[in-house]
């Protein structure tokens, strides 16, 4: 029997691709009575949509900004509540699984599924859900939270009674990758992604430029990357003899030109992710304003870089608390390119690579 499940995770575009796992898991179908709820319905925000359209085993997606997650948030009034509720119920949706993180309730979209008429709900909650939930997680105890990101969702798919196909090892993955030759020309190239949605997480763009001019030192090709309103920043980046294709790329074009990589260099944030999705190595500069263990780019060689025992660690703050941002600021070029070096090199593991900066504590 073949049904129509919800999978939500509804938050930016890294969280929805690292919710891939879970999704291929419940397309899967429930194991093991033999049932194949096959169509799956992705629930996502607008800055999740075009990630979520990429994901195998997501035959749906439907947006939808939560007033609960969404940063700005939009106002929570009876139509936008009603938008959903009306989707849910005529799609003939009977289960739902929520996909959260630790700080964020699945308690308040499972009230709404509720009222649509959904019959079997799945999330982690630390509050007493009541009726809210038939699955209930309790994060702490039925899991630890000091996990990465994808495995977390893909133990409440789990724990829904979906499994990830035989042979499917879990990573991350998209349903395609297209070809860019005609932007990114021909020949091994490494990616640069100075741009980052909060300014906690970003590396100087001088120190971004000065990175590129010691990898084309090195001989090698840099491709400079980034969104449509960061053509300043990826023009300043990338000098005179990069290639800036800063504005030139929507999501499914800059995964393929992630694909193409053999390293890309970026901050925590959704790029990342794109680039463990495609398998391309990460040299990735990692604020510690989230934990490093759950967010870091998940199933790829890794250089992490910057000190994360910094004071801004697990503050989840968007603007740096610290004066001087010294946990990004610290790190050096020449440290970014010798991360390259290694990842091209093959002498990185796929486990979290952290390195951090003690010298002010050895003083």
């Amino acid at each position: 029997m073949t049904g129509r499940v919800l999978v939500a995770r509804l938050d930016s575009m890294g969280d929805v691709l690292l919710a891939g796992p879970a999704v291929r898991a419940v397309a899967n179908g429930r194991i093991p009575d033999g049932s194949r709820p096959n169509h799956v319905v992705m629930l996502c925000g607008r800055q999740g949509e075009a990630a979520a359209a990429m994901l195998p085993g997501a035959a749906e997606v439907y947006s939808w900004d939560s007033p609960w997650i969404m940063n700005p948030a939009p106002a929570m009034t009876g139509p936008h509540a009603d938008r959903l509720i009306d989707y849910v119920r005529n799609s003939r949706i009977t289960e739902a699984v929520i996909l959260t993180s630790f700080h964020q309730s699945p308690l308040p979209l499972a009230l709404l599924l509720r009222l649509a008429g959904v019959e079997r709900i799945t999330g982690a909650s630390t509050d007493y859900a009541g009726s809210l939930l038939d699955v209930r997680l309790k994060p702490g105890e039925d899991f630890s939270e000091d996990q990465p990101e994808a495995e977390r969702a893909l133990g409440i798919a789990e724990a829904a009674g979906f499994r990830l196909p035989a042979g499917d090892d879990g990573k991350l993955r998209l349903a395609s990758v297209p070809d860019v030759a005609d932007l990114v020309g021909h020949g091994p190239y490494v990616v640069v992604h100075p741009g980052a949605a909060v300014p906690a997480r970003a590396w100087p763009p001088l120190h971004h430029a000065a990175a590129v001019e010691l990898l084309q030192g090195a001989g090698h090709r840099v491709v400079v990357t980034g969104g449509p309103g960061e053509t300043s920043l990826t023009a300043t980046v990338a000098g005179p003899s990069a290639l800036d294709l800063g504005g030139r790329t929507d999501l499914t074009s800059l995964a393929g030109v992630m694909a193409g990589a053999g390293a890309v260099i970026t901050g925590n944030t959704g790029p990342a992710h794109l680039a463990a999705a495609v398998g391309t190595p990460v040299a990735c500069l990692f604020s510690p304003v989230v934990p490093a263990i759950r967010w870091a780019p998940y199933g790829v060689p890794l250089e992490l870089l910057g000190d994360q025992n910094a004071a801004c660690r697990m503050t989840r703050a968007r603007v740096c608390p610290v004066p001087g941002h010294p946990c990004l600021d610290s790190v050096s070029p020449e440290e970014v390119v010798a991360a390259v070096e290694r990842l091209m090199g093959g002498v990185s593991s796929f486990s979290t690579h952290v390195r951090t900066r003690r010298k002010a504590r050895n003083r």
